[in-house]
């Protein structure tokens, strides 16, 4: 059973609805028909399909990510290298302050949609806003699937596009230091943040630290803490423990409590990464961090006042102790009422695959520099920049090899080094030094862990 199916069964405890949508004998919607045809389909096959249903006409997609608007053109120009007479308009919007989910409930009230697929985020809310409620549905290219090492049918899981993360960074111009992940709570810490009612991936990462994983690791970090931090910090964690114990978390669930706790009073809400960004490479922003989108550091204008030198990304310190950041994922959906659905699902697998026709000329019609880079092209819209990691293993190896994400921290000669903190050590690395999303944990906290951080919330002054 695959674990969209397995969460929703799960989710339907609270819900008998929730099993009715998601499980069992539920009729197929027109667009599931079509999907169960794509996903046995070759990326040729397919693309021949989103020729002959969508020649001449408007596609629209809606997504978290703005960069789906330069992700289309080149899927459109890749169409023409199968028929020069291919042409197809679009249009991406993407929506704020967590209002994708209400534009595709209401759109799903339609009997034919607006909206053809949805670059969506936030784990939780999609499983029970979008997939439990049959708003969404999942496809799963062939090649993913294989790539993944298993079959469409059998895959685990939504289409993930990549894993981004969202990093400690502070500014290097004071004389603070920031070598420990309990450093970013202490009495006088006030980081920059998205506030998590805003951005609820923000909310999933706080989640997600109650884990067993991630509860010890923060009990690591606080053993690694001085004499005088521990005595701050010890009565809160202390404080803590009976409320551990009522929402039934692990041996070190206080830790985990306690640390958010203290990140939920005292950080400094903020509307988006890129303004906390401006913030922090400021030559004057002294002593000042943040937890924010470590790609945002690509659009950085360099001058005497404003550098990413004068950051540090807290995590590829030496002497750094605990988790780094979060990671959360980019998902692909085809709305179930979808007006193209199998351009759509060309152009997920376009996004998420490895491109089996790539060659030289394929590489000069896409603008780009080597066959290889032609291969993982769909993607390049991401992967160009450091903190996007494709979820299709061979993508990322491609992608890597080719972009190779340290080049961004680089001169043009490829040797000396401008902005270390541009060079993106990659997933290998990153992976176990994020609190990674599990749409299934968030789910299963939300209602407990999920109303104590309200209440925490709530007595912020």
């Amino acid at each position: 059973m695959k674990l969209r199916k397995v969460i929703a069964a799960g989710l339907a405890l609270l819900s008998v609805g929730a099993l009715a949508a998601c499980g069992g004998g539920k009729k197929q919607t027109e667009v599931e028909k079509i999907i169960e045809q794509a996903e046995k389909m070759s990326f040729t096959e397919l693309c021949n399909k989103a020729i002959e249903e969508s020649n001449g006409k408007k596609f629209y997609g809606v997504g978290n990510s703005s960069r789906g608007k330069n992700a289309l053109p080149s899927f459109i120009s890749y169409l023409q290298t199968i028929n020069d007479k291919y042409t197809m308009e679009f249009e991406w919007q993407q929506p704020k302050e967590n209002s994708i989910f209400e534009m595709l409930e209401a759109d799903a009230k339609k009997t034919s949609g607006t909206f053809a697929m949805t670059l969506i985020q936030d784990g939780n809310q999609i499983q029970s806003k979008m997939v439990n409620t049959n708003i969404l549905a999942t496809y799963i290219p062939k090649e993913f699937a294989t790539a993944n090492g298993t079959t469409p049918d059998k895959y685990d899981g939504f289409l993930a596009l990549q894993t981004l993360n969202k990093v400690f960074m502070f500014n290097n111009r004071g004389s603070k230091t920031y070598t420990n992940i309990w450093d970013f709570v202490k009495s006088d810490a006030h980081g920059l943040f998205m506030d998590i009612d805003s951005e609820v991936v923000g909310k999933n990462f706080l989640y997600m630290l109650t884990q067993d994983k991630y509860a010890n690791s923060l009990k690591s970090a606080y053993d690694a803490l001085s004499a005088t931090d521990k005595a701050y910090f010890d009565p809160i964690v202390a404080g803590l423990e009976k409320k551990a114990t009522e929402l039934k978390l692990g041996a070190n669930g206080k830790y985990a409590l306690a640390w958010i706790q203290q990140w939920v009073k005292q950080y400094t809400r903020e509307t988006d990464d890129g303004p906390i960004c401006n913030t922090l490479v400021a030559a004057s922003a002294t002593d000042q961090f943040g937890l924010l989108v470590y790609s945002k550091l690509r659009s950085v204008t360099e001058t005497d006042e404003m550098s990413c030198n004068n950051v540090t990304v807290a995590a590829y310190q030496d002497s750094y102790t605990g988790l780094g950041g979060y990671g959360y994922c980019h998902y692909l959906f085809v709305t179930n009422n979808s007006p193209l659905p199998w351009t759509a699902c060309a152009f997920e697998a376009y996004m998420t695959i490895v491109n089996p026709n790539a060659d030289e000329a394929l590489a000069e019609k896409l603008g780009a520099k080597s066959v290889k880079a032609a291969s993982v092209h769909g993607f390049s819209a991401w992967g160009k920049d450091m903190g996007g990691y494709s979820a299709n293993p061979e993508v990322l190896r491609v992608n890597e090899e080719v972009f190779k994400h340290q080049t961004a921290g680089m001169a043009e000669d490829g040797t000396t080094v401008l902005y270390p903190n541009k060079n993106d050590k990659g997933f290998a690395w990153w992976k176990d030094r994020l609190v990674l999303e599990d749409p299934s944990y968030c789910a299963k906290v939300s209602f407990t862990v999920g109303r104590w951080i309200q209440e925490v919330k709530a007595t912020r002054s």
